[in-house]
């Protein structure tokens, strides 16, 4: 390594160069501005070059900056996994485990925790379920579940202690040649508004925060498949209101939609592991580590890089 090149150094290049903001850095990290600028001196005086103009608000990055970039970036991925990877401590002791996540990530994290929890759970029984948030609501409530990686309502759930993961907000997803006005609703009388199935939670927290504002949109389409409802705002039927993270899964329709932030006062859902309160030992908060750091490098980091506006509003949780 060269002399002067921190991991620190690295983390605040790549947050810069995502948000071209110090203060939207200083934020999203916990340092002051002016440690913000010391560090990126640093990392620029170690490396003998510019890494980003800073004479362009926002701030953008040199050719020599965007080529570090994509090495950085590669290599702060990799250390983050193995971080991830080994948080999972050794769980051979635990006989049986039974644990529910939520549908949003069947694409890209419940793999990776599954093979993380087989690799220690040995000797275990082993279950794993994915579902919808209330579906696992009320699998943890039946006691049918040990573990639950969930939405929630934000009340508490009887005989469950809830670890936070993650704060996921919500944005408006259009198809990418619509025109969005900034800080408004699209026109009721152009594309139709595309509901989720209304006996979903994700549905009702975005009624419950945007009910009066969206009742002039005739309820046309009501769709139970996430990837379904981003495959037709793909295709130009109409609009939609999501968050990040599912967002961040229809990976495939991206060259067709495009993000916006969400008009008025933004608003979040939560992402939780629920422990049924009976479970005893450190099982629940290791599962939980292991999730935030796999959030962060597989969910967070990308979707902050593809919509920068949820800088500040889309974060993993700090445990409690």
């Amino acid at each position: 390594m060269i002399k002067g090149i921190t991991l620190r150094g690295l983390e605040v290049f790549e947050t810069l160069a995502r948000n071209g903001s110090v203060a939207q850095t200083s934020a999203q990290l916990g340092l002051s501005q002016p440690a913000i600028s010391q560090q990126m001196r640093n990392l620029e005086s170690a490396l003998n070059a510019e890494l980003i103009d800073h004479s362009r608000r926002p701030m953008q990055l040199t050719p020599a900056g965007t080529h570090f970039l994509r090495r950085a970036e590669a290599a702060l991925a990799e250390l983050r996994l193995a971080q991830s990877e080994m948080t999972v401590m050794d769980l051979a002791h635990v006989e049986a485990l039974s644990i529910g996540i939520i549908d949003d990530f069947d694409d890209s994290l419940t793999p990776r925790l599954a093979t993380m929890l087989a690799d220690s759970l040995t000797g275990c029984r082993f279950r794993m379920i994915t579902a919808s948030s209330n579906d696992l609501l009320q699998a943890m409530t039946d006691r049918q579940l040990h573990l639950a990686i969930s939405a929630t309502t934000g009340a508490p759930l009887d005989g469950a202690v809830a670890h936070p993961l993650a704060r996921d907000p919500f944005l408006l997803v259009a198809p990418r040649d619509m025109t969005v006005t900034p800080g408004a609703l699209p026109d009721p009388g152009g594309l139709p508004y595309l509901r989720y199935d209304a006996g979903q939670l994700i549905q009702s927290q975005i009624d419950a925060q945007r009910g009066a504002a969206l009742a002039p949109y005739p309820a046309r389409f009501e769709i139970g498949s996430h990837l379904a409802l981003m495959a037709m705002v793909a295709r130009g039927i109409g609009w939609t209101i999501t968050t990040p993270l599912g967002y961040m899964r229809a990976h495939r329709f991206h060259d067709a939609l495009a993000g916006h932030a969400l008009p008025g006062d933004a608003f979040s859902r939560q992402i939780v592991l629920l422990a049924s309160a009976d479970w005893a030992g450190d099982v629940p908060s290791n599962v939980a580590r292991t999730m935030r750091r796999l959030l962060q490098t597989h969910m967070v980091d990308p979707a902050l890089a593809a919509l920068p506006f949820l800088a500040g509003q889309l974060q993993v949780s700090e445990p409690l």
